[in-house]
């Protein structure tokens, strides 16, 4: 009888066993929509790549977005830091998949693939900002249909009305130097467009590769000495070490054009600049669609694409440049930070 009790009460703890976890399974795979519903907070994770005004002005409009949406939500922003950016990047994307988040943001191009790849075979979307070409980074199929748990916003740098303005400040520009990073695709893809631009319009174009931070010093100092000025894409490594460029360039009396306000603010003299705070702005809505129960997969990729000239007057007058009349009534003007 009492052999009977024992595996009748062993049965009974295994059954209890079983209901548990399947409980716990059931609770652990509620769908971010379903804690919307339910008012349970979600875990929403933001990857930037690392700390310079564009990405920061990315985080700001995602932030200002989610927080507008009135869900509950704890947002956790981790920032790789200059030295090691995309290690810091692939460990902080594996630890929020470890720790079960409901959707990972990331801001810029490594942080983005770091994400992408540490949410395979898992159910977290990942949504990416200021990814220029995202295909060719292949965390989408097509900017149509993404094809897996991803998708966002491409800011596309429209390189035609760059050279444009590079041409009505420099009308005699005979070369124009340009820095990147061998490894950023973005500046890959933008380079190419570039590069044809130049060719088009009889301009030579003198691309120097660097690999890491410690590259630009001499990088910079070599291209400065050898055209009339310098572009910058959205490199974040270049962008990141800004300074040095700028004091290669006015070592040698050359102008520097940017890619956004930030970098004009900054020293640049000019630059059609798109606004990422937007940039950003957007990408937290789409965040937000898919945490209701959008399907990140089938969610195109929004590509901003305006944008407006700027130019430093500081820098103008400090080049002994005048403002060109086309320019005059539709540039916006700022002086150095």
């Amino acid at each position: 009888m009492k052999k009977i009790v024992s595996v009748a009460l062993a049965l009974a703890m295994l059954l209890l066993s079983v209901l548990t976890l399947a409980s716990c399974d059931t609770q652990a795979a509620k769908t971010p929509a379903e804690k919307i519903e339910a008012g349970e907070p979600l875990k929403v994770g933001v990857i930037q790549y690392m700390s310079h005004p564009s990405l920061d002005n990315c985080y700001e409009g995602i932030r200002a977005a989610l927080l507008s949406s009135g869900i509950a939500m704890d947002i956790d922003r981790q920032t790789g830091s200059a030295a090691s950016a995309d290690n810091d990047c692939g460990i902080t994307a594996e630890n929020m998949v470890a720790s079960g988040y409901d959707i990972i943001i990331a801001i810029a191009t490594p942080a983005a693939v770091a994400a992408f790849t540490a949410t395979e075979n898992t159910d977290i979307p990942v949504i990416f900002c200021a990814v220029s070409d995202p295909v060719k980074a292949n965390l989408v199929e097509s900017n149509e249909l993404p094809g897996d748990n991803c998708t966002g916003t491409s800011d596309v740098l429209d390189l035609a009305a760059q050279l444009a303005l590079i041409r009505a400040m420099q009308p005699d520009v005979k070369s124009i130097g340009v820095l990147y990073t061998s490894s950023e695709s973005n500046s890959l893809s933008n380079l190419a467009v570039f590069r044809t631009l130049c060719e088009q319009n009889n301009i030579e174009l003198v691309a120097k590769a660097v690999q890491s931070a410690s590259d630009i010093p001499a990088a910079a100092a070599d291209l400065a000495s050898r055209v009339d000025c310098i572009n910058n894409f959205t490199d974040n490594n270049v962008v990141n070490n800004l300074s040095v460029v700028l004091t290669a360039a006015e070592n040698n009396g050359i102008p520097v054009y940017g890619s956004e306000v930030e970098q004009v603010k900054k020293g640049c003299l000019a630059a059609v600049s798109i606004d990422y705070v937007a940039l950003g702005r957007v990408t937290g809505e789409m965040a937000l669609e898919v945490l209701r129960g959008a399907d990140a997969a089938k969610t195109p990729v929004k590509t901003i694409t305006d944008a407006t000239p700027v130019i430093n007057t500081e820098v103008l007058e400090a080049l002994g440049m005048t403002m060109p009349e086309e320019y005059r009534q539709t540039a916006d003007t700022v002086v150095t930070e």
